[in-house]
Formats: structure tokens, sequence, C-alpha cells
């Protein structure tokens, strides 16, 4: 998805340099994995794939990622695992700060890697759906696939969780100030298996439904 810069300021490009990361080797492969989907030539945003391109806003693109606002992705990590995550690792996170800070070197453009094709987002499970406002028990058992946002304010934080008759508190999703710039849906890595009886729980609940898609 595009992403709006939080500044406008390019880098200066007289840094001294002071690391050994570099573009060609580590911080292409990030961008090419995390943001060629859109920062490309014909893309949703301006490119970024090449160094001549992404040196300019190496700060710009260091404080976004550090604000996690990109790539766009709503979900805090660690609460839930998703196949579709496209949310950047803590180490991603400091391969790119680190290599700002160090003065953002190309490196030998050699080892640059090939830029691939975006691969199109996987579909959405064709399971039953069941809508959630609020919070639900359900009566059969439920093999959780995916969940995907429905009606939620922008800004709005709320967690997702199921509890089971056992006394187990699975947490699903915590989405953290509601984008609408972000994916709306989240595809679980594996399927969780919900017996009957399971409580399903979104908090604070005010304003927020969403769809659960069972497999």
């Amino acid at each position: 998805m595009a992403v709006v810069w939080v500044s406008s300021i390019p880098a200066d490009g007289h840094d001294v340099v002071t690391t050994k990361l570099t573009w060609s080797k580590e911080v292409s492969r990030v961008i090419y994995r995390r943001c060629a989907g859109c920062h490309v030539e014909g893309g949703k945003a301006f490119s970024l794939v090449q160094y001549e391109e992404a040196r300019p806003w190496a700060k710009a693109i260091q404080e976004t990622v550090l604000r996690r606002q990109m790539p766009p992705w709503n979900a805090v990590k660690g609460f839930g695992d998703f196949r579709n995550d496209a949310g950047l690792s803590q180490e991603e996170i400091h391969t790119i700060a680190d290599w700002v800070e160090g003065g953002s070197p190309e490196g030998d453009p050699a080892l640059l890697p090939p830029l691939l094709r975006a691969p199109k987002p996987s579909p959405l499970p064709k399971g039953p759906r069941i809508t959630l406002r609020g919070s639900l028990r359900i009566r059969v058992p439920l093999r959780l696939a995916a969940i995907e946002i429905g009606q939620v304010a922008e800004g709005t934080s709320f967690k997702f969780v199921a509890e089971t008759p056992a006394g187990e508190r699975i947490p699903l999703l915590w989405i953290d100030s509601f984008s609408a710039k972000a994916p709306r849906d989240y595809v679980l890595r594996t399927p969780l298996p919900l017996p009957a009886g399971t409580r399903l729980i979104a908090y604070p609940a005010a304003g927020v439904t969403l769809s659960l898609i069972g497999s």
C-alpha cells in the first residue's frame, strides 16, 4: 500500500558512513520484499527500488518504519499470528534504522537481488461467516481461519480474544489505532479450532464490527 511520509526533508547526501549495512546487500532486500508492491514505477506510490530513488528519503523512511507506519499494518505484533502479515519484523526495522544512522551507503551494486513481482494477496477463505459486535458465544465448534474488520472508526484501538469453556484465553487480534489505509483482512497462519461454548470478545466493543470466517 502507498505510504504517507511523515517527513518531506531529504537526507543529507554527505553523511559520514559508520555502518557495514548497505543498500545493495541488506536494505534493498527489505524494501523489495515489503515495500516494492506499491513503491515501484507505475505502482500506487513513488518508486523506491533504486538507490538513487530511496537515498534522498532515507531519514523519512527511518522515521516512518520506527513508527510502524510503513508498510501499513494495523495489527500489533505477537498478538495473533497471520499468514498475510505485512508489518516489518523488529530485525527489518533495525536494519533500515541502523543503515540510515550509519550514513545510508550504497555498497556494491553487483550484490543487488532481483526485483520480483509482488505476489497477489491470498483470497479470504470461503467458509461460514459470523458477524461479531462486541461479543458472542458460539453454539457449535468453529475452525477460525480469518478475521475481517467491518465497521470500525478511524483511530479506534481494540483487542479481540477467545475464551474457551476450559478457561483458556486466546489472543486473536490487537488493532492499535485503526487506519483505513491498512489491510482489513487478517488470515490466521493456521486455522484455530474453537469448541462450542467459546466466547469471542472484542473490547472496548463500541463501534467495532468483525466478520469471523471459518474454514
